[in-house]
């Protein structure tokens, strides 16, 4: 089988190994998608604070089911799956309390361990979830990216009857404004300087789309939401200006969700903050509820995918891809991997 090896920023090497064989708990699966996100760009540029070379990618997945290893139950040839790609140690004080996506050994396929960059990967059985036979492998490759979401919109509480503002309309943040309005939310505002990606957002039912070099914030927030402002702010770029926006506009005692992921420190006004009340709120990644409930929404097509896709490259051109997002930074959102 092939397998896509980074060996260091901007390299790829396929490498040709053995297919292997699932052991105790395991199951073989065919990579058919790969999702390349913020992160693994972060790794291509090698600015990923807590990856080291070679590295094998691929933590946004679908798959199908080719072999079950010894004690699977729940798991057969032919399935349609995703895998939730964490690998933690269960003996830290976040895993005994219930929260193992923090795990004090955290490590993540594609990052600090074995990504699923291959056309087989033997998968821990327990972190593979079935998905609908009618589910796309594309919607499948988007269920990791939605469970961010849905867990970055649950750290606040549930979104239902909220106003919602999202600063930030790439990949990330368009799921989290159209999952926060499948969840309930009473209305949502999403933001960005790319006049492209807003109208993706548009396209895809989000109620107020604000180009912010064009238009006052603070002035839109209180045309559209009303002087209590938003509900709930998320962050969903990772840099200065957008953290400066959320702690700016929020409105006294509410919450801000510190979404994107930042590649310098930034500059926050605690006095504001301290003053105001608030709340900065980190989120990382999710739990198998996240997914299941990004499943179900994406099965009942209460999120609209295909906006969101705007490039497919062969397994061969994974290299290509990552040019091709470098070249095209304002026109492409989620480019695939075609594996399978």
């Amino acid at each position: 089988m092939l397998q896509a090896v980074m060996t260091a920023p901007g390299r790829i090497e396929f490498h040709d190994l053995p297919v292997p064989e699932p052991k105790e708990g395991q199951v073989l699966i065919r990579i058919m998608r790969i999702g390349i996100c913020g992160s693994d760009i972060h790794v291509y540029h090698g600015k990923h604070p807590y990856t080291s070379y070679p590295v094998v990618q691929g933590h946004e997945v679908s798959a199908r089911v080719i072999k079950t290893g010894p004690s699977v139950a729940g798991l057969k040839e032919g399935d349609k799956v995703t895998v939730q790609p964490q690998v933690f140690c269960g003996s830290c004080y976040p895993c005994r309390h219930g929260k193992y996506h923090i795990c004090d050994k955290l490590k993540v396929m594609g990052f600090q361990t074995t990504g699923m960059a291959s056309e087989y990967f033997a998968a821990d059985a327990e972190k593979v979830l079935k998905l609908p036979d009618k589910m796309s492998f594309d919607g499948g490759a988007l269920v990791e990216p939605a469970a961010v979401a849905v867990h970055a919109l649950r750290r606040a509480g549930e979104p239902a009857g909220k106003k919602i503002l999202v600063l930030g309309a790439g990949p990330i943040g368009n799921l989290v404004a159209q999952c926060a309005k499948a969840m309930g939310a009473g209305c949502v505002m999403i933001t960005d300087i790319s006049s492209y990606r807003l109208e993706i957002a548009k396209s895809c039912g989000v109620d107020f789309c604000v180009d912010v070099t064009a238009r006052d914030l603070e002035g839109e927030i209180l045309e559209k939401m009303g002087p209590d402002k938003a509900d709930l702010i998320l962050e969903c770029v990772g840099s200065s200006t957008t953290i400066d926006q959320a702690v700016k506009y929020a409105r006294k005692g509410s919450d801000i969700i510190v979404v994107g992921v930042f590649g310098s420190k930034p500059a926050v006004d605690l006095g504001l903050v301290q003053d105001r009340e608030l709340r900065l709120i980190g989120t990382l990644m999710y739990q198998k509820s996240d997914y299941e409930k990004a499943i179900e929404l994406i099965s009942e097509s209460r999120l609209k995918l295909t906006p969101l896709i705007t490039d497919h490259f062969p397994f061969r051109d994974y290299l290509k891809a990552y040019q091709y997002i470098e070249e095209k930074k304002d026109r492409s959102m989620k480019v695939m991997i075609d594996v399978g």
